[in-house]
């Protein structure tokens, strides 16, 4: 077991020997076993320890029996008691989701605090069997169908490589003392259901049930490495600049590829798999406008498009105002959507001769300060450039084809009740320079 254990580490290069690693203890047999091997080769580890309150007196008992533990190795112990109930209560997620939730976070906290350089778990091979099977059950994409990895980011499970009846006879050959935890024995749970109920027969159909799923695991994994690398290419091509804007006209002949590939994509925006399948659904005939929400972004179905927005930016309705303290002036302003320089300094003879582009020109004598930048809002309206009636910016920005994510990125500059300019598009024919001009406000507007 003991030269099992260093082979896997090695294998899947989990840490160095130099590495210290913190523990996380049950007071089970898998995370007993994990800790004597440990031992056993001689590594630096810390123990640390949770009482998630949900067993009485017998989560007590298991936090002393681990202190005693630590004090056997002579490592260095932690231990944090959690409200677990209330807390799954706050977050409306169940008891199990609660635990993992809080056992993480407190394992990282002492992480870096302490300069342990990964966390272990006790995860073995049966695990991996019932996660499989859990995901199958409850539905996957082909991550879930890999399991438990033997390293993810700070975590690292150096069991893996064994099987529990590999593990409680290593116990009891070593005489290793260890904690039963009640709950187990419960169908209470899906992955008890699993474990004490499904599981048995299947072993009675394949008795080495285990070593097939991680045969299995492995040839999964390199099915999805393969999967993953095709997904970023077409990621490459249909992604405009990265910049949020995903082509699905572009798709074309492959448009068979367009679900696996929204899939893989849109859960990094947190975007749950029934929403991303009413998306798919959305896009088989585009119904423009309509929009889809996660807990941190947004969806709008565009006409050749998906936009993809960050709820926090689309919801900023920050304004900023232009004041005229003197006579001559120029402010500049920065958002996150754009940069403006309001100038009137300039002189309408230097406008006309020297033929610049890319400004906007208004009358000053006509303006009203302070100005208003803000967003446009709907009933919004002004006069176009070279119009003499009044036309709704709604309309405006419809005609002019510019994309929903841009419509809801449009300012305006307001002049008293009157809106002078569309930033990035025209100003109002009614504050145009003319002739008769004396004083220029030129703003130099640019887009992020």
């Amino acid at each position: 077991m003991l030269q099992g254990f260093l082979d896997f580490i090695a294998k899947e290069k989990l840490f160095l020997p130099k590495d210290k690693i913190l523990i996380a203890v049950s007071g089970g047999v898998d995370s007993i076993l994990l800790c004597e091997l440990f031992h056993q080769a001689k590594l630096n580890f810390g123990i640390a320890h949770c009482n998630f309150n949900l067993r009485g007196k017998e989560s007590d008992g298991d936090e002393k029996f681990v202190k005693a533990v630590a004090k056997k190795y002579s490592v260095d112990f932690y231990s944090k008691a959690f409200d677990t109930s209330s807390y799954s209560k706050e977050q409306g997620i169940s008891i199990q989701m609660a635990a993992r939730d809080l056992r993480y976070s407190w394992f990282e906290e002492i992480r870096n605090k302490e300069k342990y350089k990964f966390i272990a778990t006790a995860h073995h091979q049966n695990d991996v069997v019932e996660t499989v099977l859990i995901n199958l059950i409850k539905g996957t994409g082909i991550a879930g169908l890999h399991g438990i990895l033997p390293k993810k980011k700070n975590i690292i499970r150096p069991l893996l490589f064994a099987t529990r009846d590999e593990i409680e006879t290593f116990a009891k050959k070593h005489k290793l003392k260890f904690r039963e935890d009640s709950s187990n024995q419960s169908d209470k749970y899906l992955r008890n259901k699993i474990r004490n109920q499904v599981i048995p027969i299947l072993k009675e159909i394949n008795p080495t049930l285990e070593k097939t799923f991680m045969e299995n695991v492995e040839r999964i994994k390199l099915v999805e490495h393969v999967y993953k690398y095709e997904i970023k290419k077409l990621e490459y091509d249909y992604f405009i600049n990265h910049n949020g804007k995903l082509n699905i006209a572009i798709f074309g002949e492959q448009y068979h590829l367009f679900p696996a590939f929204l899939h893989e994509v849109l859960v990094r925006y947190n975007f749950n798999h029934d929403v991303i399948n009413e998306i798919i659904k959305a896009t088989e005939s585009p119904a423009i406008g309509r929009q889809f929400y996660s807990t941190t972004h947004r969806i709008i179905i565009d006409r050749e498009s998906l936009i993809i927005l960050n709820l926090k930016g689309s919801q900023d309705n920050e304004t900023f105002l232009i004041n005229k303290d003197t006579d001559d002036f120029c402010s500049s302003y920065n958002s996150e959507y754009y940069s403006l320089v309001a100038d009137n300094s300039w002189n309408l003879e230097h406008i006309k001769y020297d033929n610049l582009g890319g400004y906007l020109f208004l009358d000053e004598a006509s303006l009203q300060y302070p100005l208003t930048i803000r967003r446009w809002k709907p009933g919004d309206f002004f006069y176009p450039l070279g119009m003499k009636r009044k036309k709704k910016i709604s309309d405006f920005l419809i005609d002019n084809k510019v994309p929903l994510n841009k419509k809801e990125n449009t300012f305006v500059i307001v002049s008293g009740k009157d809106i002078v300019c569309l930033l990035g598009h025209r100003i109002d024919n009614r504050y145009r320079i003319t002739d008769t001009t004396t004083n220029v406000l030129t703003i130099d507007y640019n887009e992020k």
